[in-house]
């Protein structure tokens, strides 16, 4: 009776604990980690412990998490793959999915032969006695063996093994599987709050995903502030996608979008949003002068990488393309426009409109890098070579506008 008493307290007390992490948001990594630790102080002898789960991102398709008890955790990421690979293929966890199984259970100190699974096999040459493998759907049907032909888990798939002499006790996986929901559920909540955050990024950038998800959600919610607008397009591609195969003209638009992106962030910079061929970003790094110079960097740096690009493509006997680049700095309104059930993060006013402006100025001046008066007061003291294109009248604006190109990048 106190042995049961004693399991009875223990599973109370591991569930629990995975109950609160759940409603306080506790991150994956900690989760995990904090799970098998948990695991270890209710006398489990947990030697490895993994977890992997399907990853709705755009770089990878899959993410795992391996834990050993003398090394902690890490997660790792897997590429998207049409075609398994040969190694998954051969793992426990893919042949609980596409054999009907509920679990891969495996006694290693009662069998004398090898198993059929490499891992398992590598797992008792470091010592492992016992391998117990399951996993949780976070929807409906609950059980892997009713998901049908398309084997693909919204869940995860987990695994437990020991080095104790005589393997895991009978209350050990009683223990782990009655808490499977609870750390299923709590795990739920940390892979929803990543998927959140990582979706938000990617979509709206870095700074405008991390407002919504801080509450900036009603609409005509803006806030007012100094930066510099930078106002990427690609020349001549208008052309460039009537004579190219479509797939060939997005891996070339992906390609030189790409060089943009990455300048634009390691700058400190927002991306906004694509339009077309082109991007619209800000950089609001500080006071309005290291934004003119974070922008200024920004746009030696592309100059730099999109003739490397170039370089590159042309080795392979790919079409090149070059770009213009437009910047005005001043005073914009950044948040929420649009209807209650459509909004867009994004910037308005004034300086927005003139950067527009002065991004139609490339051709009738023929340079390919324009940038406000703004922008090159602001900027000062500057390491760059601005020279004056002359005064302008832009549409729409009362005064004339001096614009300057970079002489010396």
């Amino acid at each position: 009776m106190a042995a049961v008493d004693t399991d009875s307290a223990k599973s109370n007390d591991l569930i629990n604990w995975l109950v609160t992490r759940g409603l306080e948001g506790t991150g994956e990594h900690d989760l995990l980690d904090g799970y098998c630790r948990k695991l270890l102080d209710l006398d489990v002898p947990l030697m490895r412990f993994h977890s992997a789960q399907p990853a709705l991102h755009p770089a990878y398709g899959g993410t795992g998490y391996s834990w050993y008890h003398d090394q902690g955790g890490d997660f790792q990421t897997f590429d998207y793959s049409e075609t398994p690979s040969q190694q998954w293929r051969q793992s426990p966890l893919y042949a609980i999915l596409n054999e009907g199984l509920d679990a891969v259970h495996e006694r290693l100190v009662d069998q004398n032969t090898a198993s059929r699974f490499p891992l398992i096999n590598e797992l008792r040459e470091k010592g492992a006695t016992e391998y117990y493998a399951t996993g949780i759907n976070f929807g409906a049907p609950a059980k892997l063996n009713q998901l049908g032909e398309n084997r693909r888990i919204d869940g995860a798939l987990m695994s437990w093994a020991t080095n104790a002499p005589k393997g895991f006790q009978p209350q050990d996986l009683s223990l782990i599987v009655s808490s499977l929901p609870h750390l299923g559920l709590a795990l739920k909540s940390a892979s929803s709050a990543t998927v959140a955050r990582d979706l938000m990024r990617v979509y709206l950038g870095s700074d405008a995903g991390q407002r919504v998800l801080s509450g900036e959600i009603r609409r005509g919610s803006l806030q007012q502030i100094d930066a510099v607008v930078w106002n990427f397009d690609l020349e001549g591609f208008t052309g460039l996608s009537e004579e190219l195969p479509g797939l060939e003209i997005i891996d070339m638009l992906n390609d030189y979008l790409a060089v943009a992106v990455d300048v634009v962030h390691e700058f400190h910079g927002s991306i906004l949003k694509f339009m077309g061929d082109g991007l619209m970003a800000i950089f609001d790094v500080g006071e309005i002068d290291a934004d003119a110079r974070a922008a200024l960097n920004a746009t030696a740096a592309l100059q730099k990488r999109m003739a490397e690009l170039n370089t590159r493509r042309l080795a392979d006997s790919l079409p090149v393309t070059n770009f213009t680049l437009a910047l005005h700095a001043g005073e914009i309104l950044y948040g929420n426009i649009g209807a209650e059930s459509r909004l867009d993060f994004t910037v308005i006013g004034p300086t927005v409109n003139q950067a527009a402006r002065i991004a139609g100025m490339h051709r009738s001046l023929g340079q390919r890098i324009l940038l406000s008066d703004d922008v090159a007061r602001a900027a000062q003291p500057c390491e760059h070579d601005l020279v004056s294109v002359g005064r302008y009248m832009l549409r729409g604006v009362a005064e004339p506008k001096e614009l300057f190109t970079i002489h010396r990048l």
